[in-house]
């Protein structure tokens, strides 16, 4: 048992100095002050039944203030704790924001979009798995550390546009390690990095070839998966002089770069050239093996202030009753 609001406990405190006073008070109570409209009776100490009579009323309305105090402090019934495995691998998702990502070629969707659906579609088939977020295009930026809050993850995923670190090119060796420094303390059995991009690496500090060896030394597996259409696509661009305007681009995908990041660290080159492609390349990485990851000890608690709050209000009605009966009238 245990109480969620325990300060509201301190309330039993003038409730008991009231209860001591009135046992102290009624021991100077004489037969004639509790029966006045008597001439001539008694007068002598009154018995303990008669103390208690006369005291009852008074009573009954303290106990009933203890037990809405009791109530407010709001008393919680704990289980036992329960602690267990469960299958899970830590995913760090490494996805391209860079411009050419707004390209119009996965209908009716840009490439982000689309790479947008599959993920959230993704993170919502998985239970135990903690999973995180890192974007890139010319620099890098975090969206979302390992985590197994799925609905803060989402709304990080669904908030990725094109171009959002304000910085031209794709820097596939940066996001890759920036990916990688958020599972090097990770101790999940399986870890992998599932690392989206639509290009080529032409600007960052890192070679991915490097990076890519890094995932190698520290565990990892990355998935890679290249997001264009074969041959040109249509993509707006903002100009400041004719304002929107559709440009098309070139099939820029390396393919053989993604390919031997993936050797290298045993894990799988994909490419999708449109929405049914991507959708199934998520369904597979989906399939991958799990690990079994200690769950935390959880605390049952049930609220159980509904008792206490119940008894006082029979209680109330009680003393009410009592109070309007002569004989256990207080004088």
């Amino acid at each position: 048992m245990r109480f969620a609001y325990p300060y509201f406990l301190l309330l039993l405190v003038p409730l008991a100095l009231a209860a001591a006073w009135r046992v102290l008070a009624s021991r100077r109570f004489t037969r004639a002050s509790l029966y006045p409209a008597v001439p001539g009776f008694w007068r002598r100490s009154l018995t303990p039944s008669e103390r208690l009579a006369a005291a009852g009323p008074l009573g009954l309305k303290l106990l009933a203030l203890a037990l809405i105090a009791l109530a407010l402090a709001r008393p919680q019934k704990l289980s036992s704790r329960i602690a267990g495995l469960a299958e899970g691998i830590d995913i760090m998702l490494a996805v391209d924001t860079s411009l050419s990502m707004g390209a119009l070629d996965f209908d009716p969707a840009n490439r982000l979009d689309a790479a947008k659906d599959n993920a959230l579609r993704f993170i919502r088939q998985r239970v135990h798995d903690r999973i995180g977020l890192v974007v890139f295009g010319g620099a890098t930026q975090l969206g979302c550390p390992l985590t197994l809050d799925y609905d803060a993850l989402s709304r990080q995923v669904d908030g990725l546009s094109p171009g959002m670190t304000r910085a031209d090119g794709t820097a596939i060796g940066d996001g890759l390690v920036s990916a990688l420094n958020r599972l090097k303390d990770s101790a999940a059995k399986s870890k992998v990095v599932i690392l989206l991009t639509d290009g080529r690496s032409n600007t960052g500090l890192i070679d991915p070839i490097t990076a890519a060896k890094t995932a190698k030394s520290l565990g990892v597996k990355v998935y890679a998966v290249g997001t264009a259409s074969r041959g040109q696509a249509v993509l707006p661009i903002d100009d400041p002089a004719r304002g929107r305007v559709l440009v098309r681009i070139d099939d820029d995908l390396d393919e053989d770069l993604l390919s031997e990041i993936a050797r290298i660290t045993d894990g799988r080159f994909f490419r999708a050239t449109n929405r049914k492609e991507l959708r199934r390349i998520y369904d597979e990485i989906d399939a991958l093996e799990k690990s079994e990851v200690k769950l935390p000890d959880l605390l049952s608690r049930r609220d159980v202030y509904h008792w206490p709050a119940l008894s006082a209000a029979l209680l109330l009605l009680l003393q009410a009753a009592l109070s309007n009966t002569r004989l256990l009238r207080w004088p």
